[in-house]
């Protein structure tokens, strides 16, 4: 499971870790707080990713006028995320641990995690079981960000409107799929404060909506949590809102935002998974569950941004920084025809 994380944060896969997410499981009841506590910042990264890139200027289209952008963007998990508090989550009495933090997602690899001891009854039996929580994959990330790459195509409308989609058809390899689409629509409203129209300052209010979905098989599981053909599925949607302006200028062009950012996510653990408590002593006990996890988050922030734009006639580089909660970067080129 931890590789799922890397691919969707990192856009990348690796192998060789010894700690996966699935024997969280054996905290039973716990196990969905403790899953979710260690995967929200990464979450929350993603939502911020979605709801950048929209723009590179202010300015729309002409009328069927067009561009095709690839950008892009990252963002930054805070160091006060880069642990939880075991003791926020709200565990129940069963379940206790040797440290009162343990890594997120986000911290280094190197952070010692918790060990989590659960003490219960299975099937009339009294079990105990410890493990540990999984570290960090803040090392494997880019510059410790979590990447984002993004396509889309913006077309001039009437009205000085100008509509955007992004769109990513389910693809990746065999045991990981991954999509996404978008909707923008952008209205430039500079005529709206008179002489402004004839300045290079333009000026457009921006509403769009991303959504990202994601398969994972994770196959065959062996060792204190085993399955077969056990699957997970990662559902997101990303919703920003904000006003624009740019100063267009024949080469340099300067851009930037303010708004609001906010997205939720859905993160499923599918199958039928065995648990097995006091392994290997006469007192063995198993339990088989079934679609153990089912772990819902949300974010949201206002949010700034700046940025700059190097026009080369059709050709077009841009770079961009947004402060909110996650601070976040973007950055691409675009084709655009006005």
């Amino acid at each position: 499971m931890k590789k799922l994380l890397l691919i969707l944060f990192a856009a990348t896969s690796f192998i060789g870790f010894s700690q996966e997410l699935e024997t969280i499981l054996l905290a039973r009841e716990d196990a969905e707080k403790l899953t979710g506590a260690y995967v929200q910042p990464g979450t929350k990264a993603l939502i911020y990713n979605m709801n950048n890139g929209w723009y590179h200027t202010a300015k729309v289209h002409k009328k069927f006028g067009f561009d095709i952008t690839v950008s892009a963007s990252g963002s930054v998990i805070p160091e006060k995320e880069h642990i939880f508090n075991i003791a926020d989550v709200g565990l129940s009495s069963s379940t206790t641990a040797n440290q009162p933090t343990t890594p997120t997602l986000g911290a280094d690899n190197n952070v010692n995690p918790a060990t989590i001891t659960y003490t219960g009854t299975v099937s009339g039996q009294s079990v105990s079981v410890n493990f540990d929580m999984p570290t960090g994959i803040n090392d494997d990330l880019i510059a410790g960000t979590v990447p984002t790459p993004m396509v889309q195509v913006g077309l001039g409308l009437p009205f000085k409107l100008e509509a955007i989609a992004r769109f990513i058809p389910k693809i990746g390899t065999d045991d990981f799929k991954a999509g996404l689409f978008g909707i923008g629509l952008k209205k430039e409203i500079t005529d709206w404060f008179g002489p402004l129209d004839k300045t290079p300052l333009h000026v457009s209010l921006l509403a769009a909506y991303t959504n990202m979905n994601a398969d994972y098989e994770i196959g065959n599981i062996s060792g204190d949590v085993t399955a077969q053909d056990a699957t997970a599925e990662f559902n997101l949607n990303a919703y920003t809102f904000q006003a624009l302006a740019s100063l267009n200028f024949p080469v340099v062009n300067i851009f930037g935002g303010v708004g609001y950012n906010s997205g939720n996510s859905d993160f499923n653990m599918l199958g039928d998974y065995t648990l097995t408590f006091n392994r290997g002593t006469p007192q063995e006990v198993q339990e088989t569950v079934s679609n153990p996890l089912s772990i819902s988050s949300d974010a949201g922030s206002f949010n700034a941004t700046v940025g700059v734009r190097l026009s080369l006639g059709f050709f077009k580089l841009f770079g961009s920084y947004s402060a909110q909660e996650y601070s976040s970067f973007n950055a691409g080129f675009a084709f655009s025809f006005r």
